[in-house]
């Protein structure tokens, strides 16, 4: 179930990942957008921006859905 998520209708829809940094622009290499999946936060080397995806959302519906199984 990566990049997928779970909206209000109940259909799981993908999320788009982040290909490239949100402040300055610069292009994120494959292995940077595999290390973001994983780890949920990175710091992009051309401007030292931290980027963190949202793991709130995340952690909650996963577990709703595997309260419900």
């Amino acid at each position: 179930m990566d990049n997928e998520k779970t909206n209000q209708t109940g259909r799981v829809s993908k999320t788009q990942p982040v290909s490239s940094c949100p402040h300055c622009g610069v292009k994120l290499s494959s292995w940077e957008q595999v290390l973001l999946n994983v780890d949920r936060a990175l710091m992009c080397k051309h401007c030292w921006y931290k980027i963190i995806l949202d793991v709130g959302k995340d952690l909650e519906s996963e577990s709703n859905l595997s309260e419900e199984k």
